[in-house]
């Protein structure tokens, strides 16, 4: 028994540092987290699926190189809007970045609103077994365009019917995946994420959410997006539509691009698009506070609790950090 003891705080000790802080959309993550590294000699590492993308800077609320103030940033900028991004290429390019940040001596800082690109990274979450039925999701396929996604949604609740709960019956391109996999593996999609999701960390990490009062992220949200217009939102999904983005892409079905295009394309008026944008981005705030929620071992930094005083914030992060071990004393 001592041998397995011991074995157990060498893995511990082996472990890598890593931070993570993230939080709703809007809530002040960049600011915070550029404190944090300037204060652990850290790198950050965007955890987004907008900003990978290049000429999206606006709709993605990009942070500039002006605003970086010297702290080196990664996965910001690294493909083109029409090149594919998911999240198995988000952990292999995070693993590169990973290389080259421990090399230096430094800690990275994972910082985004993206809870499970944040929860693949951090517990190296296996996607290997997700191999590809071609034949069987083209027959899916046109089942859903002869029968409906209700019909395709019925399918996946007889054979997963907690997945069923949680995939609404309009995303068939996930209830394809769900019933696919079931074929692949004879496994519910349900029970895999389950075990996934409850793995060890592979680093010695330290989780914090950034929150706040809800009606005064809600205003955030809204003035943000007022701000995004005012630099210019409406220009920039124009000047992507005529590089040739079209709504089909994944990149351009993002908040701020998708409402757009469909005022850019005629299908409603600027007024409405905006309104839709506003709304959809509160409920897309509402979603990321339930997924935080539902991760074990978070430290929430509500921003009301320290009266607002980044200053505060960021002396208890760098306290709990200490007590953690992920910042040696």
């Amino acid at each position: 028994m001592e041998g397995t003891f011991d074995e157990k705080i060498d893995e511990k000790q082996e472990k890598k540092p890593m931070v993570v802080l993230t939080g709703p959309t809007a809530v002040g993550k960049t600011k915070l987290s550029l404190s944090l590294a300037e204060a652990i000699g850290g790198e950050i590492i965007s955890a987004d699926s907008m900003q990978v993308y290049r000429h999206m800077d606006i709709g993605s609320a990009k942070i500039r190189p002006s605003g970086m103030q010297g702290i080196p940033h990664h996965m910001i900028d690294i493909l083109e809007p029409w090149e594919p991004f998911n999240v198995v290429i988000f952990q292999e390019r995070c693993r590169e970045c990973l290389e080259g940040i421990y090399e230096r001596g430094h800690i990275p800082i994972v910082t985004g609103g993206t809870g499970f690109y944040i929860q693949a990274l951090l517990k190296d979450i296996d996607f290997t077994e997700n191999e590809e039925n071609t034949a069987y999701r083209k027959e899916l396929e046109q089942l859903a365009e002869e029968k409906g996604a209700e019909y395709l949604h019925g399918m996946l609740q007889q054979v997963d019917e907690e997945a069923a709960e949680k995939i609404h019956a309009n995303n068939i391109k996930r209830t394809i995946r769900a019933l696919e996999f079931f074929e692949l593996t004879g496994k519910k999609i349900s029970e895999h994420n389950t075990e996934e999701g409850e793995k060890k960390s592979a680093y010695q990490s330290c989780y914090f959410v950034l929150n706040d009062d809800r009606e005064k992220l809600y205003a955030r949200i809204e003035q943000r997006i007022d701000e995004m217009l005012a630099e210019g939102l409406v220009e920039e999904v124009r000047a992507l539509q005529k590089m040739g983005c079209t709504r089909n892409l994944v990149s351009m079905q993002g908040l701020g691009y998708k409402e757009i295009l469909a005022y850019l394309d005629g299908e409603t008026d600027l007024e409405t698009a905006v309104e839709v944008l506003k709304r959809d981005t509160r409920h897309f705030a509402k979603r990321q506070l339930t997924w935080f929620r539902r991760e074990k071992d978070v430290y929430w930094v509500d921003k009301e609790k320290f009266d607002y005083d980044e200053e505060k914030m960021l002396s208890y992060m760098l306290s709990v950090l200490k007590e953690t071990g992920v910042l040696k004393a």
